[in-house]
């Protein structure tokens, strides 16, 4: 048994499991080696929680712009003290985005991540009792299209991520006249219906396929822990190479 393996199957019997750090084998690795890759400069993070993808970012080597959006209030609070200290990493306005103007509500998640303007499927509460909603905000939402921001008039190779629980469409019908600008999208993909009136992968990919964008990665996301089942997972797509 070599020492590699010999560590592995010790980190197991502890419920661990360890990997190297590289593209191959781990999705963080992975993810900024593409950004590099595709020289992106910018990221546009939409639902950005608590700044938890501008941290894996900056953790991972990107050192490009993050422009980030969050509506719920106090993750809107955490994630501009997260961006604080981070010149190159801004913090819009609290508010939602998606395809149209004027105010929404948010559902509010027992576990914050998994809020939502759509209402929460019993499969999600099933899979995650801790995800059920124990809440409502009121926020402003906006298109994309008509949000301002210096940093992104002015990238070279801008990025769309998007993680809004079930809203992907809505937000990138929203952006429709951003989309030529983009190099790459990233946002979750739900194998199963887990919020009402969502839509699911197959649709999703292939309404950014006839846009340009091809799939170059996958990252897997959220599990049921009692099936084994994935759920949702998240796609990083580019465009097409000619």
């Amino acid at each position: 048994m070599s020492i590699k393996h010999a560590l592995k199957m010790s980190a197991l019997r502890f419920g661990l499991e360890i990997n190297r750090y590289n593209p191959v084998e781990s999705a963080q690795a992975r993810l900024v080696k593409v950004l590099d890759t595709q020289r992106i400069d910018t990221v546009i993070d939409v639902g950005a929680n608590d700044g938890g993808y501008g941290r894996l970012l900056r953790e991972g080597g990107f050192e490009g712009t993050i422009v980030s959006f969050e509506p719920l209030e106090q993750e809107h609070a955490r994630l501009s003290e997260a961006a604080r200290a981070d010149e190159r990493w801004t913090v819009a306005p609290r508010m939602a985005l998606g395809d149209t103007n004027g105010e929404v509500e948010i559902h509010v998640a027992g576990n914050s991540a998994s809020s939502s303007i759509l209402p929460m499927k019993d499969l999600h509460e099933r899979a995650a009792p801790e995800s059920r909603y124990v809440g409502t905000q009121r926020v402003a939402l906006r298109r994309l299209d008509e949000v301002q921001h210096p940093a992104i008039q002015t990238s070279q190779r801008l990025m769309l991520k998007i993680d809004t629980q079930g809203y992907e469409m809505a937000v990138l019908r929203g952006a429709e006249k951003m989309l030529p600008r983009l190099a790459g999208v990233q946002l979750e993909l739900s194998l199963a219906p887990l919020y009402e009136g969502q839509t699911l992968y197959l649709e999703l990919i292939d309404w950014l396929r006839a846009r340009g964008f091809d799939l170059w990665s996958v990252i897997p996301g959220f599990v049921d822990p009692s099936s084994g089942r994935m759920l949702q997972f998240d796609g990083v797509f580019f465009r097409a190479q000619p």
